[in-house]
């Protein structure tokens, strides 16, 4: 008997229907008067089926309806439930349960309202491909999401990419929904999307937890729940921390090109079985990218050796271009698999952990790339992006500009930032390009931009956004970190979301950045001239929370790396460097540096090789890397140097207008005792004896730091350990001390007061 019409055949065939359930699976019918099961499955290259009963030990034999591969038998029984298909293909035959006996939806009604609204903390634990168990029965639940589609099947290894055999339901929301039975870890799979038009799309999953190597671009079924954490010591104790009264240093680097293997051989995992070789590019067939595993083992003893507190990671999510830097991101929710898989990637993170380095990430909600498997026009329409090209694209990015104005849109991202705290346990995000997000004109020329609805250029969907996705931050995971890369005037980024402000706890000092590499490119003699270049940024300093960076964006296209910007000769710029970046560090705010600084890099970043290592067995660069690592370890110890970076108190001229020996002296208090640094710069290469600064207090000065010391290539003039005060007004206080400045010279000076105790009792 056929229970179904010619024309709900033909739906299922030629993938036409949004709800493959209301004609496949189980269907109860009437026959002859009596109620019975009619199973019904479409099995493209099947010649035969069967319906299979395993409690009862059945099988009941299916029939052709309507097309040579549309099955249909009808079943007298009372309850039909985990049934199975006994499938004859040619000489091959298999045994499988039928998806579409399987009715039970994972998406909740609430789940889908949160969703619409934009409130979905978690929504990465419902949308994409999760392992899961329905009716007692194994396998992988998916759902997309992409109202405007007109049809979505799932195409993998397990169906020979055939979007005819697993089509997806479609919700009200426009969530589209399917459970294959049997599926499991390891499985490559994509979206195949069919638009009004029938125009057939293949994506990745935007909520996929992996990817494919590049240039394949699949999915992958992966579970991030069965790695086990070895960090809850320093989870509980970063909930507990305020990192603006921390030390924070920063290393930023990019994975890809710090160091490869020489070797294209295959890196062994910990089971001993080999990794797949992921080859570096055309330009060095030599090499392979290092592993997470490997980079934990290189990396992090060389990081934690310098000193620095935190590791920042160029974009980590999924990228199909090495050349982008990882900031054209296809894969928001799955780390590259460049560098292993996301297992590995969380053992990096757990072994920064335990060596006391956080790690920051950094992120791209500002836009992201064209390319067809990725998010643009991802279910046959402007979805993620906006249709207007006036606010939808970075034409000089060629890239598209995500709708903050849609909830699920906004859900997305927000959610995305959240899972990387979540499931990866980083401790902190870097957000790329905000000022591209602020302001709807960004790289527009007039007339191809629109104005907010107050007639504007402000961006105002997107700062709710940026203030949403903060204030969850610091809700979920107090003690973290989120930094805005935003180089314009907008007012209050690093200010709480409750009073108006944007909400990240730290913006980076672009202006500060700008203001040093110009002076600092100069010849000294000039310098004099310049002097505010210096000390404009304590004018502005306690307008936001600011973090001192010299990032990738200053070494590459041109600009020279940091040492090629410094005048003079090779002394010189050595000299120049370490002067730069010991004003840097005894300045308020945190500092980030660039991989390569560290020791003297002389050519630009370039991503395709690594950094000039070889430079490290002259003498003059690795100076310079035992003068960062004593600079780090000094800033780590001094708590005056980061305990109030942003409060009035912990910062104060000695003297900042001698512009005609081009040197500025401040004191830095810390937040919690009395003690202070002073810090004395000598911006030129002529050095000055007898140079008298005024002091707080009377007593021994311990040299803490000298800048010009022999162990860092320096001349060695300084102060011979310390000095003691005169009673000798200056700079309207009562003591002061007669200094030798070295050329080119940073001092930072301590008070000893146990000395000046054994004074007073004398």
């Amino acid at each position: 008997m056929t229970t179904i019409a010619p024309e709900q055949v033909n739906s299922i065939v030629w993938n036409q229907h949004h709800d493959p359930f209301e004609i496949l699976g189980s269907h109860l019918v009437e026959e002859n008067g009596k109620k019975v099961w009619a199973v019904r499955a479409y099995l493209p290259n099947a010649s035969s089926v069967w319906v299979v009963l395993p409690e009862e030990r059945k099988e009941y034999p299916m029939e052709a309806v309507h097309h040579p591969h549309f099955f249909e038998c009808t079943i007298e029984t009372s309850e039909l439930t985990n049934y199975q298909l006994r499938i004859q293909e040619g000489e091959h035959e298999r045994v499988v349960y039928d998806p579409y006996g399987f009715r039970s939806p994972k998406l909740t009604d609430f789940d889908l309202h949160l969703f619409v609204e934009g409130n979905h903390h978690r929504i990465y634990e419902k949308l994409g491909a999760h392992l899961t168990e329905v009716d007692g029965v194994k396998g992988v639940y998916f759902a997309v999401w992409a109202p405007n589609a007109r049809n979505i099947s799932i195409l993998g290894d397990f169906n020979s990419w055939d979007g005819r055999k697993h089509q997806m339901r479609k919700g009200s929301t426009g969530v589209w929904e399917l459970f294959i039975p049997e599926l499991t870890v390891g499985e490559h799979y994509k979206y195949e999307i069919k638009n009004l038009e029938g125009h057939i799309y293949e994506k990745s999953d935007p909520y996929g937890f992996q990817q494919e190597p590049r240039p394949k671009t699949a999915s992958i079924v992966t579970n991030l729940d069965t790695y086990q954490w070895h960090d809850a010591d320093w989870m509980e104790q970063r909930r507990h921390t305020d990192p603006l009264t921390q030390p924070v240093s920063v290393y930023e680097v990019h994975l890809g090109s710090w160091l490869h293997n020489a070797s294209s051989e295959p890196a062994k995992k910990p089971d001993g079985q080999l990794e797949s070789v992921v080859t570096v590019s055309e330009l060095n067939p030599g090499a392979r990218f290092l592993t997470y595993r490997e980079l934990a083992d290189r990396l992090i003893p060389y990081v934690k050796d310098l000193g620095y507190t935190h590791i920042e990671l160029l974009p980590i999510a999924e990228h199909p271009f090495d050349g982008s830097w990882g900031y054209q991101v296809t894969g928001y929710y799955a780390p590259t698999s460049r560098f292993g898989t996301p297992e590995d990637f969380m053992y990096f993170i757990d072994q920064c952990h335990l060596n006391g380095i956080g790690v920051l990430v950094d992120w791209v909600p500002g836009h992201f790339p064209k390319d067809g498997h990725g998010l643009a026009f991802f279910d046959g329409t402007h979805l993620y992006e906006h249709a207007d090209p006036r606010k939808g694209e970075h034409k000089e990015w060629g890239t598209l500009v995500f709708n903050y104005s849609r909830n699920e849109v906004r859900n997305f991202l927000v959610a995305n930032a959240l899972f990387w705290f979540d499931k990866y346990h980083i401790d902190g995000i870097r957000v790329d390009a905000v000022a591209s997000m602020l302001y709807l004109d960004y790289c527009r020329k007039e007339g191809e931009w629109l104005t907010n609805q107050y007639g504007g250029r402000e961006n105002l969907e997107a700062a709710d956004f940026l203030r949403q996705v903060n204030h969850l931050i610091f809700s979920y995971f107090p003690g973290s970190l989120s930094i805005a890369e935003e180089s314009t005037a907008w007012p209050m980024v690093s200010w709480p979301t409750y009073t108006g402000g944007l909400g990240f706890n730290l913006k980076w000092n672009m202006g500060w950045m700008h203001d040093m590499l110009d002076y600092f490119s100069m010849d000294p003699w000039f310098r004099q001239f310049h002097q505010n270049n210096v000390t404009f940024s304590i004018w502005y300093n306690h307008s936001e929370n600011f973090m001192l960076a010299l990032s990738h964006d200053e070494v590459v296209h041109g600009k020279s790396n940091i040492i090629g910007k410094m005048p003079g000769d090779r002394w010189q710029k050595f000299a120049n460097v370490r002067c730069l970046f010991a004003y840097m560090f005894a300045h308020p705010g945190k500092k980030t540096m660039f991989m390569s600084m560290e020791f003297g890099q002389w050519s630009e970043w370039n991503v395709w090789s690594d950094l000039e290592w070889n430079l490290l067995q002259y003498e003059p660069h690795q100076q310079l890397k035992q003068f960062f690592k004593d600079l780090n370890h000094l800033y780590r110890s001094e708590a005056a140097l980061y305990t109030q970076d942003f409060a009035r108190e912990g910062f104060e001229w000695i003297d900042c207008s001698d512009n005609r020996h081009s040197v500025v002296s401040f004191v830095r208090r810390d937040k919690d005792t009395d003690e202070f640094a002073i810090v004395v710069c000598n911006f030129t290469p002529q050095p000055h004896a007898h140079y008298r600064i005024g002091v707080p207090e009377p007593g021994f000065y311990t040299e803490l730091f000298n800048s010009d010391a022999r162990q860092y290539g320096g001349s060695n003039m300084g102060n011979l350990g310390g000095k003691w005060t005169d009673n000798w007004s200056m700079h309207n206080r009562a003591y002061s001390l007669d200094l030798c400045l070295p050329p080119l010279g940073v001092l930072i000076l301590k008070l000893d007061k146990n000395k000046t105790a054994e004074v007073i009792e004398d």
